[in-house]
């Protein structure tokens, strides 16, 4: 297996290392993030091993870069950042797991050979259609009839999960977890108020709803000839 590892304390990276190629695989290094988005942009990697705090380009912008541009290597956080907001954030930037400092490295390894058992995700899945709304997932960008519709980046990820379950019904836990990583009900209307504001963006002046609330179980979204008659 093929890692890459961007850390720029020497020691830990030294450590990281020697461990992963004592174990078998191949191991390249990047100092800082800049070097690191150069390198894993070959998308050449079965698993990335990623400090947070980098020199050059954060550990969080270099892996929103890497899925920005359709690179889907599996990216493990390791970093001494390790609150609930830190990992929520690190998540939601677009890795794939999240393992504190100082840490053991048995856990690591297991951590590592985890991912890279995933199975790979459908990289040529770049656009998601329904009926007339389009999103674009390299260029990040939502058209519903040809008009661009702006969205903040969790309405964004909140289409997403919504239009990549096309005719499914998608249940408020559902959306808690896969959207806001939440594995707890925090009790608020965040679901609630981000549906309204996304149905506000999608179906003003086009005179048909593509999000449909199924009374007592969520929430689903189809196009208008699948609506119900």
């Amino acid at each position: 297996m093929k890692i890459l590892i961007v850390e720029d304390d020497a020691e830990t990276a030294d450590y990281v290392a020697r461990g992963l190629t004592e174990a078998g695989h191949l191991v390249d290094r990047a100092a800082d993030g800049r070097e690191g988005l150069f390198l894993a942009g070959s998308g050449d990697y079965d698993v990335l091993v990623v400090d947070r705090m980098l020199p050059r380009l954060d550990g969080l912008g270099l892996v929103r870069a890497l899925r920005a541009a359709g690179v889907r290597s599996p990216a493990l956080f390791l970093t001494a950042r390790t609150g609930v907001g830190d990992r929520v954030e690190g998540l939601e930037a677009g890795a794939d797991d999240y393992l504190g400092k100082p840490f053991a490295f048995a856990e690591l390894l297991a951590r590592v050979n985890a991912l890279a058992r995933r199975p790979p995700l459908q990289s040529e899945v770049t656009v998601l259609r329904v009926g007339d709304l389009e999103m674009d997932l390299l260029r990040r960008s939502v058209t519903r009839a040809g008009r661009r519709i702006e969205l903040q980046p969790r309405e964004f990820r909140l289409l997403e999960y919504l239009m990549r379950r096309e005719g499914q019904v998608v249940t408020r836990t559902m959306l808690l977890e896969g959207v806001w990583d939440f594995h707890f009900d925090p009790r608020t209307s965040v679901v609630e108020t981000h549906i309204s504001r996304l149905r506000g963006k999608l179906d003003r002046g086009f005179g048909t709803e593509l999000i449909h609330t199924v009374r007592g179980a969520g929430y689903t979204i189809r196009a208008p000839d699948n609506a119900p008659g």
